[in-house]
């Protein structure tokens, strides 16, 4: 079995992978490009297409991660190797922590006391009952149910969207058209958890923006794609001109870095993170490598990516 490995820190990768597996030839993508070739699998983030290309054997494809839309999109993908990607693998208790903390922040007024901080006022705020506190989460997958259940935990109550139908103890589980517009008219936060397809780019707009309470806030951990950032820039207003939206707490962006003369880095009632919310813990997501490369070597079946529904 040959596993070639392309991430950022792909030596420590390797050496996890070999050790798993001592009877396997594991090579990171700066090997020689006659020693990457006829790899069994890929284990890959966001990998060239060069690596792609070259590879003509393939067996299946292991994306390090739980995004697979930049794989998707790299030409040079070979048609008819399975897909398969890291479904929590520890991601999934980061991501609500990140998420519980911007929820709190919001709630408790966090936002509000920076700004009186900036002019040495003393002013304690209301503190709502959490029960008045609906949070939204848009995506209902292993990571965004997680969260939903976290969040309900926490003692908020919960409506959770997806495309078609789920059920998750505690939480109002909308779906479709019909049950987002309801979602969006109801909460207090937003929490934007879902893959990047064509049918969520831009998934919360000027017109979903404006379905939101006066006051509400946008929390989004989930891909860049999924906000109209013009139109969400809008809906915060400006000190002279200020919008109906209260703040947003943003992890990812449609370009990332963010350039440093982006409008969203000065914004004040704005935080922005350096897509940080959920970083993979290496020693699960080898677990999880692991089972799926036994699985594939064994020809047990697996739940692959859908590469038309992009996910």
């Amino acid at each position: 079995m040959k596993i070639v490995v392309h991430i950022d820190n792909a030596a420590q990768w390797q050496a996890a992978i070999a050790d798993a597996l001592p009877q396997a030839t594991v090579l990171t993508s700066d090997a020689p490009a006659s020693e990457r070739l006829n790899a069994d699998y890929l284990a890959v983030w966001k990998a060239p297409a060069h690596l792609l290309q070259e590879q003509t054997h393939l067996k299946g494809i292991i994306n390090l991660g739980a995004g697979v839309d930049h794989l998707l999109n790299t030409p040079g993908l070979p048609e008819g190797v399975p897909i398969v990607k890291l479904r929590d693998a520890g991601m999934s208790e980061l991501m609500a922590d990140y998420v519980l903390y911007g929820v709190l922040h919001f709630y408790r007024s966090m936002d509000r006391y920076r700004e009186q901080q900036a002019h040495a006022q003393w002013t304690p705020q209301p503190v709502a009952d959490k029960a008045d506190w609906p949070v939204g989460v848009l995506g209902l997958g292993a990571i965004g149910g997680y969260v939903a259940s976290a969040l309900q935990q926490a003692g908020f109550p919960v409506l959770g969207w997806s495309r078609s139908a789920k059920q998750i103890s505690g939480v109002r589980c909308l779906h479709g058209d019909e049950g987002l517009d309801q979602l969006l008219s109801k909460v207090q936060s937003v929490v934007t958890i879902l893959p990047d397809t064509p049918a969520t780019r831009h998934i919360l707009n000027a017109a979903r923006l404006a379905q939101l309470p006066p006051g509400a806030s946008v929390i989004n951990p989930g891909r860049g794609s999924l906000i109209d950032e013009q139109a969400l820039l809008k809906a915060l207003g400006t000190e002279q001109q200020p919008g109906h939206l209260r703040g947003a707490l943003l992890d990812v962006f449609h370009e990332e870095p963010l350039p440093a003369n982006h409008p969203l880095w000065q914004h004040p009632k704005v935080i922005v993170t350096p897509h940080m919310a959920a970083p993979t813990p290496l020693n699960d997501a080898i677990d999880q490598v692991i089972s799926y490369l036994h699985a594939f070597d064994a020809g047990e079946p697996l739940a692959t990516v859908n590469p038309d529904a992009g996910y």
